[in-house]
């Protein structure tokens, strides 16, 4: 269990096992913390739509992270 759901009670915990239920069927690659810390977000009034655009961000900046190693890395086994 994670810090961000460690304070739940049993329907608030309930309800996070619901949406991450709906999470992993839409297949958002959230796992349940982060999930966790999301919901907190928007319920403490921080526009849905602007968490979702931060996500996408980091995924691509992730990504093109992941890309430059590799590349420094095959570049590296060609020297």
């Amino acid at each position: 269990m994670s810090t961000a759901e460690a304070g739940l009670t049993t329907t608030a915990r309930e309800d996070m096992d619901a949406l991450y239920d709906l999470s992993q069927l839409l297949e958002t690659g959230l796992d349940r913390e982060t999930l966790a810390i999301l919901v907190g977000l928007t319920e403490q009034g921080v526009n849905p739509e602007a968490l979702a655009a931060v996500v996408k961000e980091l995924r691509r900046e992730a990504a093109a992270l992941c890309d430059n190693d590799g590349a420094d890395a095959a570049k590296a086994d060609g020297m």
